[in-house]
């Protein structure tokens, strides 16, 4: 390869081809196997050209990682997951394995994330046909079990190439053609197990009892109100991404609520059991909360404040608690702003600097030293019914990995410049 620039185009028949191909392997986590895909992309990836290595975390699991030859280690590296949530085929009115209608591809996994996994096989194709070579070290990294939270699977894939890369893109849909976007950060989250004890009695006679139930409900209401008094004080580069945050959910929140969202904790009430019949006062309830922090908040602290409120609730104890921290990158950094300026190339729309509401393997990578953004371009279908992606958002994404290389370069050496 000698060429520095990147290719002028992307084979979107093929693209489509590919991303069909892909759908009709069923990786429905659990049970998440994924061998016979890992076998499907390392066969397509050496005909190309490219030299892969497989990493097996767990038995019908595979890793799988691949790179140019010849070329130094990887500096940049995308990055998908091979699994996907369950689906019910009889609740589909189009083919969960894969079926198209005209612009529009259906399929468990069209947009969460082998629409973007179709979009790097097809970057890898068109360098290597083209006889171009990425200005930034290029790889690709194709991961098991993102679906039910491997935590290990994405560093341990990094970790197969000679040099640990220092950025990574993760194809996880963050964006329509129409309204792109790069998440940039991520949010922390208390996962926090209650257990409420009461007395027992007949239904008929609801005084004789303390009911569990009302207790623990009633604590929880009361924790959401402790919760709510908690204003956050955010890091400079965090209140940075908000306002794009901000617009970005503000058609399906409205804007004030997806500020709010970020401004203070959010508590999910997930789970609630206790009960054996309806005739009983129930003596024992258990639930279950999710809690989120905004990225560039410590979560102990948090966690002390619910503890110390939790004390002087009568009945109610901890089963257990569970935190992580959100992490975030600098909305300056080169590599958000490098992804920024692909997806604007790609789709000639503005494209938000944005927080996600969740967090994934991006938080992983980042604590492990590694920069990462999320970034690719679908529909808003991830995880639903008749999940689907339009062929407009498959190659605005093809588009922007293949641009994103040389346009990270130019970031890099004008942060060089400024330093």
């Amino acid at each position: 390869m000698t060429q520095t620039h990147p290719p002028d185009a992307i084979d979107r028949d093929r693209l489509v081809e590919t991303l069909l191909e892909l759908l009709a392997f069923d990786t429905q986590n659990p049970p998440g196997e994924t061998v016979a895909i890992v076998d499907y992309l390392e066969d397509q990836l050496q005909a190309a050209g490219l030299k892969t290595q497989r990493l097996i975390c767990a038995e019908q699991k595979p890793n799988l990682v691949a790179w140019f030859p010849g070329e130094p280690a990887p500096d940049l590296v995308l990055q998908g997951h091979l699994d996907t949530v369950p689906f019910d085929r009889e609740a589909w009115s189009t083919d969960p394995l894969g079926e198209r209608d005209g612009a529009t591809i259906y399929g468990r996994g069209a947009t969460d994330m082998k629409g973007a996994l179709a979009a790097m096989l097809e970057v890898a194709r068109t360098y290597l046909e083209t006889e171009s070579t990425p200005a930034v070290p290029l790889g690709f990294a194709f991961v098991s079990d993102e679906e039910v939270a491997d935590e290990n699977a994405a560093v341990a894939a990094l970790d197969r190439f000679d040099e640990r890369p220092s950025a990574c893109v993760i194809g996880e849909q963050t964006g329509t053609p129409e309204r792109p976007s790069v998440a940039a950060a991520d949010r922390g989250n208390v996962w926090l197990r209650l257990e409420a004890t009461g007395t027992a009695a007949h239904g008929s006679r609801p005084p004789a009892g303390d009911n569990a139930i009302d207790r623990l409900y009633d604590t929880i209401d009361r924790l959401r109100e402790e919760l709510r008094g908690v204003e956050f004080d955010l890091p400079a580069e965090v209140e940075e991404l908000l306002p794009d945050t901000a617009a970005y959910y503000a058609p399906a929140m409205g804007k004030e609520m997806a500020r709010e969202l970020f401004g203070r904790p959010t508590i999910n009430l997930g789970t609630f059991h206790g009960g054996e019949a309806i005739n009983s006062v129930p003596a024992s309830a258990r639930a279950a909360l999710d809690i989120r922090l905004t990225a560039g908040v410590a979560a102990p602290p948090i966690c002390d404040r619910i503890r110390s409120f939790l004390a002087e609730e009568a009945g109610v104890a901890i089963d257990s608690i569970r935190w992580t921290e959100g992490t975030y990158e600098c909305p300056d950094a080169s590599l958000v702003a490098a992804s920024v300026e692909a997806a604007s190339e790609a789709t000639g729309n503005r494209v938000f600097r944005r927080s996600a509401t969740g967090g994934g393997d991006a938080k992983t990578l980042r604590n492990e030293g590694i920069s990462a953004v999320e970034f690719a371009i679908g529909a808003d279908t991830a995880h639903s019914v008749d999940e689907w992606t339009s062929i407009d958002a498959l190659a605005a994404t093809a588009t922007a990995y293949t641009v994103l290389p040389t346009i990270l370069a130019a970031q890099q050496r004008d942060s060089a410049d400024d330093s």
